[in-house]
């Protein structure tokens, strides 16, 4: 009885052990590769698949999901002979769990392996600034070379990138000063455009201004040209009207010409002698005005001719003095200029009487 309990017992659990070893339960996007007495009879797929007990086996087991696998920094030398140390990562997918397991025996190391020799060959023709700046070029070069040979193995990559390219220290250390002096450089060309700028603009305003004012400046000068031109021309109308004798442009002449020596600008004075003669003739002009044809005085002048008179020979009287003083000044002027010497230069002018300018020499010579 014991022996049959043992019996039992031990058909029991084979039966478990069987039928444990007959079912097998595969879950979602995995395949089980099963092999029957060594040799490869069919793949799982997901859910409740039988297989044969002692005779069927699961060979290996394929996740069939994405995988991203990042390789350790790998020492590339570039062209310009420059070791920098790059990381990758490569995204990859099982599309047939058959080849995955016999073309390869370890597909994960291959496509490493591979990935670190295609990418020492793709950095190798490129020199450092290339390799900074060209990394979408190194990663279709490489997912199109890994694709190419991974599909004999039944796999499938998807994406392949470049984390970090870590040039040596000594080349980092010059980079950042090259993009010190760049940035510098730019700061610089923008603060000079900012100044070129501000002082294209303040010329144009200078230029604007200096144009209105010189506009403004021109029609001031016209408008008073203007004003001028009107005002001697109702002067000139106002005297051809009025028909002002001789004997009242002489004595104004005469008012004048004290002040003509006393202007500050007057300092010296060449004297003809031709002015003693002037003044006789406007001296004699005004004694005998009352002779001339056409210009014969009114009523009105004959009352005050004595006073007319007394006026032109004050008048006289003091251009004469001017005219004397005008000479003594030249002459201490040329003293000066000479060192004392006297020069030899125009001769003196006879000196003017007072009497002289009031008094016609037309009528001393009817008295004589």
């Amino acid at each position: 009885m014991e022996f049959l309990a043992i019996l039992m017992i031990a058909v029991a659990l084979i039966g478990v052990v069987t039928l444990f070893k007959a079912v097998r339960i595969v879950p979602q996007q995995r395949q089980d590769v099963v092999e029957r007495l060594g040799k490869y009879k069919r793949t799982l797929n997901p859910g409740l698949n039988l297989l044969v007990p002692f005779v069927d086996a699961v060979r290996t087991k394929v996740d069939m999901r994405e995988q991203v696998v990042s390789f350790p920094p790998q020492p590339v030398i570039t062209s310009d002979n420059l070791v920098v140390s790059i990381d990758t990562v490569l995204y990859f997918k099982v599309v047939d769990s058959v080849r995955a397991t016999y073309e390869i025996s370890n597909f994960l190391q291959a496509i490493e392996q591979l990935t670190v020799t295609t990418l020492r060959n793709v950095i190798g023709s490129l020199d450092l600034e290339r390799a900074l700046t060209s990394r979408e070029e190194i990663n279709r070069h490489l997912s199109g070379v890994l694709d190419e040979t991974t599909g004999r193995w039944g796999i499938k990559v998807t994406r392949v990138e470049i984390k970090a390219i870590e040039p040596p220290p000594s080349i980092r250390d010059s980079m950042e000063k090259q993009m010190r002096a760049e940035r510098d450089r730019r700061a610089a060309i923008l603060n000079a455009e900012g100044h070129k700028q501000s002082q294209i603009l303040t010329a144009e305003g200078e230029k604007q201004a200096a144009v209105l004012r010189a506009d403004g400046d021109r029609q001031a000068r016209i408008l008073q040209a203007e004003g001028q031109a009107k005002a001697i021309r109702t002067v000139f109308d106002a005297i051809h009207t009025a028909n002002p004798s001789q004997k009242v442009l002489a004595y104004q002449y005469l008012q004048a010409l004290p002040q003509i020596a006393n202007g500050t600008a007057n300092k010296v004075w060449i004297v003809p002698t031709e002015l003693t003669r002037a003044l006789e003739g406007m001296g004699g002009a005004l004694g005998g005005l009352a002779n001339m044809v056409g210009d014969q005085p009114s009523p009105e002048a004959a009352k005050s001719a004595s006073e007319v008179e007394r006026e032109a020979a004050e008048a006289a009287h003091a251009a004469a003095i001017a005219a004397q003083e005008i000479h003594d000044e030249v002459r201490v002027a040329e003293a000066q200029a000479t060192g004392g010497n006297t020069p030899q230069g125009l001769p003196a002018p006879e000196p003017v009487s007072p009497a002289s300018l009031v008094n016609d020499p037309a009528d001393q010579r009817e008295r004589g």
